[in-house]
């Protein structure tokens, strides 16, 4: 099925010695002039996801779905190539340098393209973050890039996330001021389990991102994180909040590590965590009882952990939990889970009436009745249900009506994202 669209072609782009006139794709194009035209066109129509396809237009995600730019033209086999060589080629560092001779450190870039495309070949996926490229020759760059390069019935393919440096505050998100309020002061507790969770694209590392942000520019903490990929850079100084102007380091420290570049795996980067003097850790994502552990491990020695699973809704967040443990289990799992949990904030990005939208549960575990009901949960979800209705919690649907109410979301929108299909439709 096609897939029109309604985009209109961004203003031409400036001329420059490697691409002269129009910006179309041509025969012969490197990847660094290809990239240069895909980046500049997205960074125009201010989209950060981007899909790249032998024989296909470029596709966008934007409010409305999938959309193509068509009006770039097509990708050729021959540049789906070039364009991952170029990836390769601006591909971040896995050492630093540390430990090298220099003469290995200026590895050939033939050889660097050539051992990642021979590693590509015999594994069929390819997961890496990458530098800036270039958008012509004004020195503009695109952000940091997370890549994915694959093959399907098209042939190689590439898909491609343009990452901001740029961590909004957490009230431009669109959370309700008393839950920016709660989650502020919840990661500056000694120790305890948080949990950030949604859909791939709900935004989960940015409030995440927002969090760590204002921690560390407010209280000096050692935060370590352990991520695949980095999706934000956190810079070691803050703007001096008495000399306008200037910058002064910031009172916490840092310690970002990138599965691939700087730990050799997921499980490492778990495993030596807790060795680092950590306040607060960071887990970019709990994908197996490996990580559970290692989470609920650390927040019942004196951390405060931070992570995210795939779940929607708090009933289901704990649900998803319990499936990564056998059944005889389940009742001391819950158990510790009533003891070291902070909060689950669980979230989502509609598509507005006029842009996209943030709605959210929040489920914080700050009296006995909550801690009863997690530790119960196994006999029924209802009680957990009706605590997130009490004062302090935010309940999905309720925070839906909330935003009909507010004219952000249509009522068709709200009945497709409710969670009880048993409640009346919004009026």
């Amino acid at each position: 099925m096609s897939v029109s669209s309604n985009i209109a072609e961004p203003p031409p782009l400036p001329a420059h010695s490697q691409v002269a006139g129009p910006a179309r794709f041509m025969p012969g194009m490197s990847g660094r002039d290809l990239l240069g035209i895909i980046f500049r066109v997205c960074a125009e129509l201010r989209v950060s996801d981007i899909q790249m396809r032998s024989e296909r237009p470029v596709y966008i995600h934007t409010n409305k779905g999938m959309e193509k730019l068509d009006f770039l033209g097509i990708l050729t086999p021959a540049h789906m190539d070039e364009i991952l060589k170029e990836l390769i080629r601006n591909r971040e560092s896995g050492s630093h340098g540390f430990g090298q001779e220099e003469a290995s450190m200026e590895m050939r870039v033939d050889d660097k393209i050539r051992l990642a495309i021979t590693d590509f070949a015999e594994r069929r996926v390819a997961d890496f973050s990458c530098d800036g490229i270039p958008m012509g020759d004004n020195g503009e760059r695109s952000g940091r890039l997370r890549i994915q390069a694959h093959l399907s019935s098209s042939g190689l393919g590439v898909t491609c996330r343009i990452l901001n440096d740029f961590i909004p505050e957490l009230e431009s998100l669109g959370i309700d001021p008393d839950t920016t309020d709660t989650l502020r002061h919840c990661v500056l507790k000694r120790a305890g389990l948080c949990l950030v969770t949604g859909p791939t694209g709900s935004g989960k590392s940015t409030t995440l991102a927002s969090l760590i942000d204002w921690c560390r520019r407010n209280h000096p903490k050692h935060i370590v994180t352990v991520e695949d990929p980095i999706e934000y850079q956190y810079p070691d100084d803050m703007p001096d909040p008495e000399y306008p102007g200037h910058r002064i380091p910031s009172p916490s420290i840092v310690t970002q590590q990138e599965v691939g570049r700087d730990v050799h795996s997921y499980r490492q980067g778990l495993k030596d965590v807790l060795r680092k003097a950590p306040h607060i850790i960071l887990l970019g994502e709990i994908r197996d009882r490996e990580a559970m552990e290692t989470c609920m491990e650390a927040a019942q020695t004196g951390h405060l952990v931070l992570s995210t699973l795939h779940t929607t809704g708090a009933v289901k967040t704990i649900g998803r939990i319990l499936e990564l443990y056998p059944r005889e289990s389940h009742t001391a799992v819950l158990s510790r889970l009533s003891e070291i949990l902070v909060f689950i904030h669980s979230q989502g990005l509609l598509n507005g009436i006029q842009r996209r939208v943030l709605t959210y549960e929040f489920l914080q575990n700050n009296d006995d009745s909550v801690a009863s009901a997690i530790s119960n949960y196994d006999g029924g979800a209802r009680s957990l249900e009706d605590v997130i209705r009490r004062a302090g919690n935010i309940e999905w649907d309720a925070n839906l009506r909330r935003l009909v109410k507010q004219g952000l979301i249509t009522p068709d929108t709200y009945v497709n994202a409710r969670m009880n299909r048993n409640e009346e439709e919004f009026h």
